[in-house]
């Protein structure tokens, strides 16, 4: 497909304005720099505001454009607080033209009768309810854009069931739901919708699901970067409703 290939031009992104949730480190950190990289204006969403101060650093001092930080716990947040905070983005910018819901937490990976409470629902609230309610929030700042994107993080456990993944496959699996949901609804629209399953990636998470994999044969975040690009970049215009693989086996 062409997400894998995808060749940018160094203004591919200009004037669009995209925000990363999870942009403080892994997948949300390599995207958010190359977003900027290829002319975007990036807000930074994330909860350690100290990570996202240093991806705000790196992408203002390679000279892109000045990024936005909003330090937001997707665990504890509320409602209101992403009403406040698409209200805000429509006063700074007056659209959103792509948003990349890739914050995730994995939780524990354990057999399916010993999933507690408390992990099922942190896990559900951080992958699926707040990012529900965030994207819900920002819909209208997306209608003003003339062509956006909306990317939901995917993963192959939200496509087939894995035994001992639990709350995290469940939260995927709605993910995917609430993708082809929102796809449907605003097809033959100017917001289009899809998820991306980025697969086995050299990240923090990735190393607390599998701690004694060789990760020098995992992909780098930055080399699953054409794919990111193409969603968010006019040339997939087309695409709605899909759930891309990024490596595809």
């Amino acid at each position: 497909m062409n997400h894998l290939n995808f060749k940018t031009s160094p203004n591919e992104l200009n004037n669009k304005v995209i925000l990363v949730t999870g942009a403080g480190a892994g997948i949300g950190r390599q995207a958010a720099i190359t977003f900027a990289q290829l002319g975007a204006e990036v807000i930074l969403l994330g909860k350690t505001t100290k990570k996202l101060e240093a991806v705000y650093d790196e992408i203002v001092n390679a000279g892109y454009k000045e990024p936005s930080i909003i330090p937001l716990d997707m665990k504890g947040a509320t409602v209101k607080n992403y009403q406040d905070m698409a209200s805000t983005i429509l006063s700074e910018y007056g659209k959103l033209d792509g948003l990349l819901n890739n914050a995730s937490t994995l939780g524990a990976l354990s057999p399916l009768e010993h999933v507690d409470e408390g992990t099922f629902d942190d896990v559900m609230k951080v992958n699926f309810k707040a990012t529900f309610y965030l994207t819900q929030a920002l819909i209208p700042v997306l209608k003003k854009s003339p062509s956006a994107s909306v990317v939901f993080t995917s993963s192959s456990v939200g496509k087939k069931g894995r035994a001992f993944w639990g709350a995290y496959g469940f939260s995927k699996f709605a993910t995917e739901g609430l993708m082809q949901t929102m796809a449907d609804e605003f097809e033959n629209t100017s917001i289009r919708t899809n998820c991306i399953n980025p697969g086995a990636t050299k990240t923090s998470m990735r190393s607390k699901a599998y701690p004694s994999e060789d990760v020098s044969k995992l992909a780098t975040p930055e080399q699953l970067m054409p794919s990111y690009v193409y969603l968010m970049a006019d040339e997939s215009k087309g695409v709605n409703g899909h759930s891309l693989d990024v490596q595809p086996k």
